[in-house]
């Protein structure tokens, strides 16, 4: 019998140690989070600068151990890591913009039921644009592998079985649109404004990008030096009067379809035509508010434009239509001279549209140059080195753009309500009652002429406005009924283009924040693939 000290040792069996599970929690924590590249930075500015951060905090060679993977590729990860930190920082900015809105700018904090979490507007909206992110890399990376595998030797009987799916998937175009089905997570996002002004404004920038494309293939105006040059008045501009047309309509007719901020800015500077309550006015007795007005002039048009009889010369006469009796405080003590309904309401006090029309400019060009001043004054700030190396110079650019600016908006408006007051005299009283407001904000849109050179962005997004309100005016009349997650497909289109855009033709895409945009959201990283390029020529250039 054998003793007990003769057995061998028995095998020991291994311990599960906090750090052997610690260890692969803090390797997944640290690739998702930061790549090695980005804890060096944060090490060498912040952690090394602190005796506790340093002492407890690991070391640079400790993380690129723990976090590169030999042979293997840091994409996923990379994407990730991109995702979350939109959505943290979506998630804050909106956070500090409700509280701007509630301290600053007076906004009236909400109260009542408590919404859910997973209800929460501002987490539905990080979500939503940290997915689309997401999933357009690791869509753009799937699309990218299968097109380069379709098209090796071995996938040929697979090309040959498969004709119309191969043309396809192979196409160099696959990637970027089967990448831009990515947009779909828009519908994460509940369906409100917020959500139709995105997909409003991605349609105007594939537009944008779609046209400058066409334009430099010359598939519009042909190639340069060709006989079909583009008109030297031909541009955005162009925009602005269909665009001012269609949004003094919505204005004066539809105006719950018409945005309340700009109607505001609109009513603040037409002193001269919406008359408001005067300062020795007895406050017992009503008067109609600017809205109600607009509302009148509403009215008035749809009566065909009836005339307007004094009641200083007829005391006891009805002088107004019952449906109009709310601007009587207006018109009762209008000019006798006055012959026009429309023009004893925006012009009590004057018999002539053409002086009204240089009071107005009188009254409103100060304000809005003082205005223009102080917007641009801030926004020239950033570049404060160009006034320091030609202060005269910066400044006539400055006083320029001020006076070009005030001219611009001062003419949009004081034109647009003029003209309905020369239409008043050209145009007989049942032709074009309703329509003539569009036709007089076309008159007044055609001031953008003078900015041509400067307000790109502000015809687009009068564009992109008078879009929006021309959707709900036609919901509300019945032009055309609207479909279910149609803002979403309009989204996910317009990224469709753009992708293609970008994929064909990066130098269509003018901005440089948008090209870099594109590439981070294909995890290029922030590259501009246009400018290292001419970088790229210009050095071979100088080597030559």
């Amino acid at each position: 019998m054998a003793s007990t000290s003769d057995e061998g040792p028995k095998p020991t069996r291994d311990r599960v140690s906090a750090k052997s599970t610690a260890d692969p929690i803090l390797r997944n924590a640290l690739r998702y989070t930061i790549s090695p590249k980005e804890y060096e930075t944060l090490h060498k500015y912040i952690i090394s600068r602190s005796k506790v951060l340093r002492r407890n905090a690991p070391t640079v060679a400790k993380v690129e151990k723990l976090v590169e993977r030999p042979g293997r590729d840091d994409y996923n990860a990379a994407a990730v890591r991109a995702s979350l930190r939109v959505f943290f920082a979506t998630g804050a900015a909106l956070k500090a913009w409700g509280a701007i809105k509630e301290r600053l700018l007076g906004a009236q904090k909400q109260h009542g039921k408590r919404i859910p979490l997973w209800k929460s507007p501002n987490l539905r909206l990080s979500l939503s644009l940290s997915t689309i992110l997401l999933l357009h890399r690791i869509l753009f990376r799937f699309f990218t592998r299968l097109r380069a595998h379709l098209l090796t030797p071995e996938a040929r009987p697979f090309r040959q079985r498969n004709k119309k799916t191969s043309r396809t998937l192979t196409s160099n175009l696959a990637p970027a649109i089967g990448a831009s089905l990515a947009g779909f997570m828009l519908a994460v996002y509940p369906s409100d404004q917020l959500r139709v002004t995105i997909s409003i404004y991605a349609l105007s920038r594939a537009a944008e990008f779609a046209y400058n494309h066409a334009e430099d293939e010359g598939w519009i105006w042909g190639k340069e030096g060709s006989r079909w040059e583009r008109p030297w008045w031909w541009g955005s501009w162009l925009l602005y009067p269909l665009t001012c047309g269609q949004l003094l309509h919505a204005f004066v007719f539809d105006r719950d379809c018409f945005p309340t901020a700009y109607g505001n800015f609109i009513l603040k500077y037409s002193p001269e035509y919406i008359q408001g309550r005067p300062e020795d006015y007895p406050a017992s007795l009503p008067w109609p508010s600017t809205n109600k007005i607009v509302d009148n002039l509403a009215e008035i048009a749809r009566l065909n434009y009836p005339p307007f009889v004094s009641p200083i010369l007829f005391p006891n006469t009805t002088t107004l239509p019952v449906s109009l009796n709310s601007i009587s405080p207006i018109t009762s003590a209008a000019h006798p001279l006055i012959t026009s309904l429309t023009c004893a309401t925006l012009h009590p006090s004057d018999p002539s549209c053409l002086r009204t029309y240089l009071t107005y400019w009188i009254r409103v060009f100060p304000r809005l140059t003082r205005f223009f001043t102080a917007v641009f004054v801030v926004l020239s700030l950033p570049s404060y080195k160009a006034f320091y190396r030609a202060p005269i110079t910066t400044l006539n650019k400055l006083a320029s753009r001020i006076l070009l600016y005030s001219s611009f908006v001062a003419g949009s408006i004081g034109t647009s309500w003029g003209a309905i007051c020369l239409f008043q005299q050209l145009l007989p009283r049942h032709l074009l009652a309703t329509q003539r407001y569009f036709f007089g904000g076309v008159l007044g849109g055609l001031w953008g002429f003078i900015v041509r050179r400067n307000a790109r962005g502000e015809f687009l997004y009068s564009a992109r406005t008078s879009l929006d309100s021309l959707w709900k005016v036609g919901r509300k009349r019945g032009w055309w009924r609207g479909i279910r997650g149609g803002d979403v497909w309009l989204f996910v289109v317009s990224l469709m283009v753009i992708n293609v855009v970008y994929e064909r033709d990066a130098r269509a895409i003018k901005s440089g924040v948008v090209r870099r945009g594109f590439s981070s959201l294909r995890g290029e990283g922030l590259r501009d693939v246009v400018a290292e390029e001419e970088k790229r020529i210009k050095d071979g250039k100088a080597r030559e």
